[in-house]
């Protein structure tokens, strides 16, 4: 297998949004840089963005309730928009979502721009709208994030516990596209964070080429992902 080469890092900081379309073949490597951040992940088919992220899908093809190194991203068409190829905290939310303004506003404060200029307290519905509608996307087409690096348990009776210090400084998580994807994401806090000061943590991006062979562990994990890639590879046959 031919070792994954870099060809642009970025740094996203701490309430920063970005989107790009990462391309069939390439590969996103995240690193948490202070430990405790949490990307909020949306996914849309770079050429027919009604094609989007189904997590329910992507949980129940896969049988399991979270999402790790080894799993599939898939749409609802049942094609992989993205494989998790590593994951060295081993857990990512699928539950949480993300606030907005005025559930920021109640947790953290005001934080208003009149006084903390680009220093206020941004939200994860406003920060994904502002970049969906760079690609002509909008509040219609607001669905499910996949918060990465972030662990939430579900609990005997039934209720949702975020799990403090899940990601911790340095660990990384890489996802591999076997089709041309739409990325959409923000670096907030998880909604369900219990730390009471609007602090989100930086995270820091490499995009890289790799061989398709960094995923075969992903497509052979189940039958269902050797079919999703079969359905994803069709689209280029």
């Amino acid at each position: 297998m031919t070792e994954p080469t870099v060809f642009a890092e970025d740094l996203l900081p701490g309430g920063g949004h970005l989107s790009f379309v990462l391309k069939r073949g390439q590969l996103l490597r995240l690193v948490d840089v202070e430990g405790g951040a949490n990307v909020s992940l949306m996914l849309f088919n770079a050429h027919e963005k009604t094609e989007r992220l189904n997590l329910p899908d992507s949980l129940k093809c896969q049988h399991t309730a979270k999402l790790t190194a080894g799993h599939c991203l898939y749409s609802d068409m049942g094609r992989v928009l993205a494989a998790i190829t590593r994951d060295t905290c081993g857990w990512s939310d699928s539950l949480g979502g993300v606030l907005d303004a005025a559930e920021v506003a109640e947790k953290y404060g005001a934080g208003r721009y009149q006084e903390l200029r680009n220093g206020f307290y941004r939200n994860g519905t406003d920060n994904l709208l502002v970049e969906m509608g760079k690609w002509g996307l909008g509040l219609t087409d607001l669905s499910m994030v996949l918060n990465l690096f972030s662990r939430v348990d579900v609990t005997a009776d039934g209720s949702l516990r975020f799990a403090p210090g899940n990601a911790k400084a340095g660990d990384c998580i890489e996802l591999y596209a076997p089709m041309d994807t739409l990325f959409v994401i923000t670096a907030l806090q998880h909604p369900m964070d219990p730390t009471p000061e609007y602090a989100p943590k930086p995270v820091q991006l490499a995009f890289l080429h790799a061989d398709a062979s960094v995923a075969e562990h992903c497509r052979t994990s189940r039958p269902e992902n050797t079919r999703g890639f079969i359905n994803t590879e069709r689209l280029f046959a």
